[in-house]
């Protein structure tokens, strides 16, 4: 599957292949496929899951999607959030 557009990646501070859709709801949804490359969405793919066992949350529950929204918001965007240069995805 080709990815027709590429964005600037938050996460690898790059030209990467985007997401071919809005993969949350809201506002920050739409920042992170405007700003967050496939790859980058599929580091927080397993980092969520981690947040969701460690914290033994329902993914469906109201206070969860929260949490995970927050996480997810300073995983890509927050102090820190870069990778190092050096730094290549499996």
């Amino acid at each position: 599957m080709a990815d027709s557009r590429t964005v600037f990646c938050a996460k690898f501070r790059k030209e990467l292949p985007g997401l071919n859709e809005v993969p949350w709801p809201g506002a920050l949804g739409r920042r992170i496929y405007d700003e967050v490359s496939a790859d980058a969405w599929r580091l927080w793919e397993d980092r969520m899951k981690m947040i969701l066992n460690e914290y033994r949350l329902m993914p469906w529950q109201k206070e969860a999607q929260d949490l995970v929204a927050r996480h997810m918001e300073e995983f890509f965007f927050g102090e820190g959030n870069a990778l190092p240069p050096e730094y290549k995805p499996q």
